[in-house]
Parts: structure tokens; sequence; C-alpha cells
């Protein structure tokens, strides 16, 4: 009479193999079968006894819930170099928004003095979150869904409302970039379009102060920028607002086709390719802002900007507003809780330095965040010296108004102007173009994960499937009131949406998970565990500063408007219906695991 008991071995090292150990059992004697070779990734041979290999095991004796092993196969894409990785990581978290946002929120909260809730903010919150998110990724090797059947089942749904939110940025943000390629195509002239107010989409409002003495300018003045942009490009005159949108643009709509056309082709065969292309779109966005910045710090009144972006207003620092908006704007601006970080990192070797690339990344988004901030504000300087106004009346536009039409107005009226002109679309385009690739990679990765079975050799038709899905969704946005359409799925889609499943996230991971499991995770890839200051912030400080943001953006919600329309109440009301869209996937998943017969991994490792 003999029985079998076979173990799973798991060694810190990654295997491309689970190996088995086998106990048999004859006479009332226990004793080792000969163990299968095992084939390693890496080339370590493990030593001492099975309970020595991998992570210590303490906070494990007493879990009775068995966890699941994680291994690491070949199938799997790897980054050809290192380089690929982080440029995608910084290409992601570098965006429009470093560009439009961070400078906006800088003068408006206190110039200077906004750095130091900025600078503690991403210190506490969100570095300590971007870096929990790459070790997550690159220990559990997969994508955004199925990543929880190894941390804790029932918030799975998380995973579904990451992907449902990513689908929601990629309906709007591709068509801002698409507006930045009809820029550039009409940059191709030597006189740009927007010098003048001699067009046919021109009203008797069109007023050009450039060049000319004793222009006044009134409240009912508008710059052949603006006009350029609203009724040339948008043609949103031609919308009553949400009620009417209008027909969708021609134009827009094969602009739109060739940014996911490039897209389609730098995606649909995995990080080999766009681990390639990312050599180009996160690197050209540096050479612009530098020659940019160069050419700004040249313009009659470039400092007159700069005093106004850094003079610190010390008394903002009492106001709860300024330390909610530093809070948003850095977790915006490193994108922890989109998936993308886990996608990114899942392609890593084990033993990759994530801890070293968190901090590298993080400091490279935040400096291109404040040198930003010089490029825009020397442009707006010179605009206020122009105009013989003060700064503060220039820089009243705020989001892709700033880049669509404050700066190319600058920009017209500046020697070499269709050169700078090319030069800052280009760099705009490259900007979106990375963010697009990364939270459509979110998607691509979390899902095939999740349904290897289907997908695992079918990427190329899944990639073209999602585009498809991607591009239908953003016709709304390309009609003459589409640019209501973006405001509404930037405002809600996102928002509070994205930053309660960030909350949630850091709740399971600390909290369910366990933060003595997810440091030994940690300290089995990089060999050492992480310091007390990590682990207090996981615990309990991130946690805080997602609530923060969450209680404070409910409490006084801003009023929707863009240009002169007011949103109407009932589309506030769609605005809430789609962010909880996304976020009611959570519960939903928690209800269909709490009816399901219960499993010992049903629910969570605790």
């Amino acid at each position: 009479m003999w029985w079998t008991i076979t173990f799973a071995y798991k060694s810190s090292v990654p295997l491309k193999l689970v190996s088995f150990f086998k106990l048999t059992c004859s006479d009332g004697r226990l004793a080792f079968d000969s163990p299968p070779t095992m084939t390693r990734q890496d080339t370590a041979t493990p030593t001492g006894s099975l309970s020595a290999q991998g992570p210590s095991n303490t906070g494990y004796n007493n879990n009775p819930a068995p966890v699941p092993v994680i291994t690491q196969t070949n199938s799997r894409d790897k980054w050809s170099k290192k380089m690929d990785f982080l440029l995608s990581v910084i290409g992601f978290a570098v965006d429009l928004g470093n560009v439009w946002r961070f400078p906006y929120i800088c003068y408006q909260n206190g110039g200077g003095a906004f750095l130091i809730p900025y600078i503690v903010m991403a210190i506490f919150g969100g570095v300590p979150l971007f870096y929990m998110e790459l070790a997550l990724g690159q220990f559990h090797r997969t994508g955004a869904i199925s990543i929880w059947k190894h941390i804790c089942p029932i918030f799975k749904g998380i995973g579904y409302a990451i992907c449902v939110i990513a689908l929601y940025v990629s309906f709007y943000y591709n068509t801002i970039i698409a507006w930045a390629l009809f820029y550039f195509y009409s940059s191709f002239a030597s006189v740009l379009p927007w010098t003048n107010c001699d067009n046919a989409w021109n009203t008797e409002n069109c007023t050009n102060y450039f060049l000319k003495d004793n222009v006044t300018w009134n409240n009912y003045s508008r710059s052949p920028a603006e006009e350029f942009y609203t009724r040339n490009v948008l043609e949103i005159h031609k919308s009553d607002g949400l009620r009417n949108v209008g027909g969708v643009r021609w134009q827009l709509m094969l602009c739109l086709f060739l940014i996911f056309t490039i897209v389609y082709f730098s995606l649909w065969k995995g990080v080999k390719t766009s681990g390639k292309v990312v050599w180009v779109t996160a690197t050209l966005p540096y050479v612009v802002l530098f020659i940019l910045l160069i050419r700004g710090a040249t313009l009659p009144g470039a400092w007159k900007g700069v005093v106004f972006y850094l003079k610190p207003k010390w008394e903002k620092l009492f106001e709860t507003s300024v330390w909610v908006d530093a809070a948003a704007q850095i977790f915006f601006s490193l994108g922890p809780g989109f998936g993308v970080l886990l996608a990114l990192s899942s392609y890593n070797p084990f033993t990759n330095n994530c801890y070293r690339d968190a901090i590298v990344t993080s400091l490279v988004n935040c400096l291109t965040s404040f040198m930003s901030g010089f490029v825009i504000f020397t442009v707006l300087g010179y605009m206020a010296e122009k105009r013989n106004v003060n700064v503060e009346d220039v820089a009243r536009d705020k989001g892709p108004s700033l880049l669509f039409i404050t700066y190319p107005e600058a920009i017209a009226n500046m020697t070499g102007s269709t050169f700078f002109a090319i030069i800052f679309f280009v760099m705009m385009i490259t900007l979106g173009l990375d963010s697009t690739f990364g939270g459509l990679e979110a998607i691509i990765t979390a899902v095939m994960d999740e349904y290897p079975d289907y997908l695992a050799n079918r990427r190329e038709l899944f990639v073209l499937g999602l585009v498809v899905v991607c591009f239908l969704g953003s016709l709304s946005t390309l009609t003459n009131g589409g640019a209501y359409v973006v405001k509404l799925l930037e405002e809600f889609g996102v928002g509070s949406s994205i930053i309660a499943v960030g909350f949630l996230e850091a709740i399971a991971v600390s909290w369910f998970y366990g933060i003595t499991r997810f440091s030994n995770d940690i300290k089995s890839m990089l060999g050492y565990s992480p310091g007390l200051f990590w682990k207090v912030c996981w615990v309990a400080i991130s946690p805080a500063f997602l609530a923060y943001i969450i209680v404070s953006s409910l409490l006084k919600p801003p009023p929707l408007q863009l240009f002169d329309y007011k949103y109407p109440d009932w589309s506030i009301t769609v605005g809430y219906v789609i962010g909880a869209s996304s976020f009611m996937w959570i519960p939903i998943y928690m209800v269909y695991k709490l009816v399901l017969p219960a499993t010992p991994t049903s629910f969570c490792y605790i």
C-alpha cells in the first residue's frame, strides 16, 4: 500500500516551470522520490532545504489559505532593453497634462509656494503608489485583471474598472492628439493661418494686436488663434451644446484615423515594437521643450512671465484647495491606478530594480512639469508685453485652450513661426502618443492575461479590434460640439473614479494581501525589504492621501463650463452615470464572488 503527495516548489529565482517534489509512503516510511529536472530562466542553483528558498515565511505561518504559485514562462514578452521600459514609463507619465495642467495649477495656487504641497504630496502619496504598482506588476507578471487572483480575488472588479476607465480615456484623449495633427498640417504655410483676421472663418470680433499700435482689447475681442481653434478646427459655433452636437468633422476623423493607425502598428507586436517607438516619441519632446525654452527666454517680457509663475504667495498654503490640487496633480501626473504601470512592469526581468526605476521616473516626471512651466510662462509674459496687460489677464486659459490658442498665438508672431509651430505640434503629438500606448497596453495586457486560451496567439487581431472600438467610441468627440463631449469625459469618465480605484487598490494590497507579504515579495526580487517609510506610506499615508482627494472633490465639485457654455444639470447627471459605469464593476464582482460557493481562494489570503 502506498500513496503520493506532490508539493509545488517556488523559488525566489524565477522559473520557467514549477518544479514538483514527490513524497511516497510505503510500509509506514516517507521518502522523496526523484524530482524532475528544474528548468530555470536564470542559471542560479538552489541551495539549502525547501523551506529556506525564496522570501522569508514570516507572516505566512498562521495563514492556512494556499497562495498561488507564480511562474515565469518564456512565452511572455520581455523588454529588449532596460531603456525601452524606462522610456515607456516616462512617456506614459509625461503627457500633455504636464505641459498644460501643472503650469496653470502652479500659478493659480501660489506660484513658488505651490511647490511645497506638490513635493509633500509626491513624497508621501504619489511616489509610494508609483513604486507599489511597479513592484506588483514585476512580481506577479500579469495584467490588471488576473493579478487579483494572486492578491485578493474579491477585488478583481478593480481590474475591470481600470479597463473601462482606460477605454473612456481613449475616447477623448486621442481626439486631442487629432486636433494637434490638424494644427501640424496647417503649420506648413509661409504665413500661419491663425496669424491674422483675413480668413473666411473670422468674425468682426477678431482682433489682431500684434504688429499694430493703439489696438483696443475688450471682453468681446477674440484673437485670430482663438477663432482658428473654435471656428475652423472645432467649428463649435455650429453646435448648440450637448443637446445638438452637430455632424462629424471629416477632417478631424481623418486625423484620428491616422493617429490610431500609428497606435496600432506600434502596439500590434507587443513591447518589442512599442519599446522601439518610444525612443522617438519619449525623447523628442525634451529636445523640443529645450528649444522652446531657449526661444521663450529671449522674448521681450519673458522675465515678467517667470516672476508671475514662481512668485510665492505664502498665504495660499493655508487654503485646503491648494493641497487638494497638489494631491490631484501628482496623482494624475504619475498615473498610478490606471493599470499601465502594472502592465509595463510585468514584462521586466524578475530581479529588475523597480525601486530605482520608481525614483528615477518620478523625478523625471516632476522636473518635466516644472520645466514646462518656464516654457509656457516665458511666452505668456511676452504676450502680456504685447497686449500691454498683466500676465494674469493672458493666463486665464487652461487645459487644451492653453496649447491650442495661447501658445500658437505667440508662435505665430515670432520670427521663424512656421518652424516653431511645426516642432511644437510634433511635441504635442508625441507626448499624446506615448500616453495612448500606455493606456491601451494596460487593456491589452489585462485582457490577454485573463483569457490566454482565446487570445494568446491572436494579439494582432485583438489589438485591431480594440483600436476599432476606440475609434468608434471617439466619433462623438469629432462632431461640431465634440469639445463639450471631451470635457465631459475628462471630468467624469476619469476624475473621481480612477482615484477611488487607486484607493481600493492601495487598501487591498496593504491591508488584505498584507504589508508583510508584499514586503517579502519585494525582498525576493531586490534582495532587501522596503524600509519603514514605504511601509507606513502604503498602509496609512497613501490611502489617506487618496481618500482626501475623493472627499474634497465630492464636497466641492467645481462648476463645469467650456468657453461660454455652462453644462446643464442633466449633463452633470449623465456625467455621474459615466463615472459610475466604470466603478460599479467592483461591487458587482464582489457580489458575484459572494454568491458563488466559497472556495479557499474566493475572497482574500488573510
